[in-house]
């Protein structure tokens, strides 16, 4: 059984290097933020667990095919009548991303309560929720919550990355429901761009470690891209520096990249500054390739830099 289960939405993503309005030719490939936490932990070493529903269109076989070849465990997603979602990217100049999403209806936007099996979730270390997938439907953010709710009945940490879209909701909509999940939130994982002039109104990261500390949430992990991390735990706040190989080919899922890692390094006993600095690290190694996947770093590749920043002291 994988130790990090992970729910949400995958999509078919339809990547070009060019604005979308000027693009001719698109690239195949998937994404999702609630899977590609699960990539980034799995290439460091962490088994992963997915569950989400999967719409039986033709594009069904290259998501299991996928989701499978990369080592995910697939066991507990369940196929439907329907179809999978879509996105289109597109990358900008500097590095940003363009997209357009094609979601409403989709499999995923299924998902019901009834899809959990509280023995395989309670056979983890840790569950990951995301505001995503309470975003994209009523029935889904209701199994998000009764996922959560499982998992500390069951003894299980909960992460939890609110990852604030405009186009799936307003900030009140994602507050009321950041608001219910936040009780059974052990490590809260925002960023600074999105997700905190949403919550609170600033994009100052010390400012959302002190105010969801207060409200009681034991770790608090704000990445700030460029600026790295700043992380709130048990008295103490530390700000974790980023790591820059060099200049960002792509920063398509690099907070998920930070999150996979942070999560990897939490449930293999490293410390939560040790764990921040793998995901900076896990997250700048990420910028090298283009698309949501394919950059992720294994662990040799992630380890090695940050065994030499270690060194380094």
């Amino acid at each position: 059984m994988p130790d990090l289960i992970s729910i949400g939405e995958c999509m078919i993503e339809l990547f070009s290097e060019e604005p979308i309005e000027q693009a001719d030719t698109f690239t195949r490939s998937l994404a999702g933020d609630s899977f590609n936490i699960c990539v980034a932990a799995q290439r460091l070493g962490t088994s992963a667990g997915y569950i989400t529903r999967l719409g039986d269109d033709p594009f069904a076989a290259y998501l299991l095919n996928t989701w499978n070849s990369l080592g995910i465990d697939t066991s507990r997603i369940r196929t439907v009548d329907g179809f999978n979602a879509v996105h289109f990217v597109a990358l900008m100049p500097d590095g940003n991303r363009e997209f357009v999403y094609y979601r409403s209806g989709s499999a995923p936007t299924t998902l019901e309560p009834d899809d959990l099996d509280p023995d395989y979730i309670g056979s983890a270390k840790i569950l990951h929720c995301s505001g995503i997938a309470q975003a994209i439907s009523e029935s889904a953010r209701a199994t998000v919550l009764k996922a959560a709710q499982i998992a500390k009945e069951r003894g299980l940490k909960v992460s939890y990355d609110p990852n604030y879209r405009h186009q799936l909701w307003s900030p009140d909509e994602m507050r009321e429901a950041a608001a219910e999940l936040l009780p059974y939130v052990d490590y809260f994982l925002p960023n600074s761009s999105d997700d905190a002039p949403a919550l609170i109104g600033s994009e100052d990261p010390h400012g959302m470690v002190e105010h969801f500390r207060d409200l009681g949430v034991p770790v608090v992990a704000v990445t700030s891209g460029e600026e790295g991390a700043v992380i709130g735990f048990e008295d103490r706040v530390v700000e974790i520096p980023p790591y820059s190989p060099g200049g960002p080919i792509d920063s398509t899922a690099a907070g998920d990249a930070f999150n996979g890692a942070f999560i990897h390094g939490l449930l293999n006993g490293m410390s939560v500054p040790e764990s921040g600095r793998l995901g900076t690290v896990t997250a700048g190694l990420k910028l090298r390739q283009r698309g949501a996947i394919g950059g992720m770093p294994t662990r040799e590749e992630a380890f090695g830099v940050f065994d030499t920043l270690r060194a380094d002291g």
